[in-house]
């Protein structure tokens, strides 16, 4: 068995795109990214506009199995200075690591991954960090961590001495047609639209005083993204004041979200919630959302 592992070239970015694709299309439905963009985030993620000004050095890896690129990684070094977060200042990542599962024609591939992923680990103590990350952040709405449909990669990154934080976030996708559009359930209840911290925000005004908002964020795409169902959108914040929590205006911003997003033609909307928020993901799916993932939001280890 032969495996080689060297840096990634462009003459193996459709075979690495098509591992990535493949990844993406595993945990949400109708979506692929183009060569384009994901050699975008091999040199940069402007969306990450907190994180990745801490980056200093980036290195994407590809095991190469008797012609063929059957696993890729890509891995950031973050900064040791003040500027860095305390968090990353010194740490290192796998940001993302892919690998084609074991196949009937194929029956070793996932030999090519652990051989990168001790690479990737070798890589990481070269850079000297003194803790590391791995998750798997591809550049795809929705895809992050380590969802449950990747449990090949789960247990490359354990073989390697990764153990999940025991943080698991779910993420829901719903039609935006699908969504309610109820009357407002509160005699005087009114909108206001403004700019918001996360996207637009519709704030429900309650005889002039804000009783919650939604933001809603349509900015999702860094490049020519494909997607055969539509535009895309993400919730950014959701809230009700406490005081007027059961009431049913949490359903109606959603529906008054979703109006707007139809106006400016996107057709899905993410949203996402830790799994110890039980109450939420249930107001989520009664409202009309479906479960897409449960995903280990993060993996970590010791230099």
């Amino acid at each position: 068995m032969s495996i080689s592992v060297r840096p990634f070239t462009r003459g193996d970015r459709e075979q690495v795109t098509g591992l990535v694709n493949a990844h993406i299309a595993a945990v949400v439905p109708g979506v692929s990214v183009s060569v384009q963009v994901l050699l975008s985030q091999l040199e940069r993620e402007p969306g990450e506009f907190i994180v990745d000004r801490w980056a200093r050095e980036r290195i994407t890896l590809v095991a190469e199995q008797r012609g063929r690129v059957v696993a890729a990684a890509h891995l950031i070094r973050y900064g040791d200075g003040p500027e860095t977060g305390e968090m990353y200042r010194n740490a290192g990542e796998i940001r993302w690591l892919v690998c084609w599962p074991d196949a009937p024609y194929w029956p070793d591939s996932l030999a090519a991954g652990d051989v990168l992923a001790v690479a990737c680990h070798a890589q990481l103590r070269r850079w000297g960090v003194a803790r590391s990350f791995a998750e798997g952040s591809l550049p795809a709405p929705g895809v992050y961590g380590v969802p449950e449909q990747w449990p090949h990669i789960r247990a490359i990154y354990e073989r390697i001495g990764f153990r999940d934080d025991g943080r698991v976030e779910a993420v829901l996708l719903a039609p935006v047609d699908r969504l309610a559009r109820p009357a407002a359930p509160v005699d005087g209840l009114a909108t206001s639209r403004t700019v918001g911290i996360n996207g637009t925000r519709i704030t429900a005004l309650l005889d002039g005083a804000e009783v919650g908002y939604i933001e809603v964020d349509t900015n999702l795409d860094t490049g020519p993204r494909m997607s055969r169902v539509g535009a895309w959108a993400e919730v950014g914040n959701l809230w009700v004041e406490p005081d007027h929590r059961r009431r049913r205006i949490g359903t109606w911003l959603l529906g008054q979200a979703a109006a707007w997003l139809e106006l400016g033609g996107a057709t899905r909307l993410l949203d996402y919630a830790d799994v110890t928020e039980e109450d939420y993901t249930e107001f989520l799916v009664a409202a009309g959302f479906t479960v897409l993932t449960r995903t280990t939001r993060e993996f970590t280890a010791d230099g």
